[in-house]
């Protein structure tokens, strides 16, 4: 079985080259004032050995922009820049695939409930608010779509729609998960995940930004039928309160822990929040 090694967190490596992201746009912000760092930091998670970027798109929607007085032209401008800063760092690599990131309407609250599944609409008025950018990127040459940190069954139900309603497109779908079984809104994983068993543009279904402990128990409830797609976080805690995170991760153990994940069935690794290009070397390493 052929695997893939995804990057790690792009708001953590442009933390460590220096970007202060203490914002409602989070990595965003620096395709308005910053993109060269964007593009530096998908350059060194190909460095370190991944196959896949993915977009600083995750935080970049039109309503978000919208807040900040940027009108639709100019927000869209800015949604397919990401995609066009991936691949000048995949093209300056000389390999690899970049991965268009849908973050969930989470991203958008700013308000952590991408990591409870607590929306304030249902699955029409996600699927509507969703369109929009789902339209810009579908358009915006990646290789596919990255569907992610989704926390709800309604959200997951939306996006199962938009696949359906764009023929053609490529993507992964990736559940935020509060523990070896269940979204973080309590819906069993293998529920969710069958929404998309149909849809032939569906390239993986897994988890991302859920703690790697969980990995192996999602991953057994998802074997046998997609490729299975996991990247957790390094095992660090948000505390959306004091808006920081806590605890420890080792980028060794990380890399030992995803030959773990791969045997369960996984077959696109990577890591989310917290993770490093030295997280991904370590990945690289261990499955190679």
């Amino acid at each position: 079985m052929t695997t893939l090694v995804l990057d790690g967190g792009l708001a953590t490596r442009l933390e460590e080259l220096g970007a202060d992201l203490s914002d409602e746009l989070w990595s965003a912000r620096l395709l308005m004032e910053e993109p060269a760092l964007i593009r530096r930091a998908h350059a060194d998670f190909f460095a370190a050995g991944a196959d896949v970027a993915i977009t600083a798109s995750y935080q970049a929607t039109l309503p978000g922009f919208a807040r900040r007085g940027l009108d639709a032209a100019r927000a869209e401008r800015l949604i397919r820049l990401s995609v066009e800063l991936a691949g000048q760092a995949r093209d300056e690599a000389g390999r690899g695939l970049v991965a268009a990131s849908v973050g969930p309407y989470g991203a958008y609250l700013a308000n952590g409930a991408e990591y409870t599944g607590d929306y304030d609409l249902d699955e029409d008025g996600l699927y509507d608010w969703h369109l929009p950018r789902w339209e810009i990127l579908v358009s915006a040459g990646a290789d596919l779509l990255a569907c992610e940190t989704i926390p709800s069954y309604a959200e997951a139900r939306a996006l199962a729609r938009l696949l359906r309603d764009t023929p053609g497109t490529k993507a992964w779908v990736s559940f935020s998960c509060r523990d070896g079984e269940r979204l973080n809104d309590g819906t069993p994983i293998s529920e969710a995940a069958a929404l998309f068993g149909g849809n032939p543009g569906v390239v993986a279904v897994g988890a991302n930004c859920t703690a790697p402990r969980h990995l192996p128990g999602l991953i057994s409830r998802l074997s046998g039928g997609l490729p299975v797609v996991a990247y957790p976080n390094s095992g660090e805690r948000w505390d959306a309160s004091a808006r920081r995170w806590l605890g420890l991760a080792d980028p060794v153990e990380f890399g030992r822990a995803a030959q773990e994940w791969r045997r369960a069935g996984a077959s696109l690794i990577g890591g989310c929040c917290r993770t490093t290009p030295e997280h991904i070397r370590q990945i690289r390493t261990h499955l190679s």
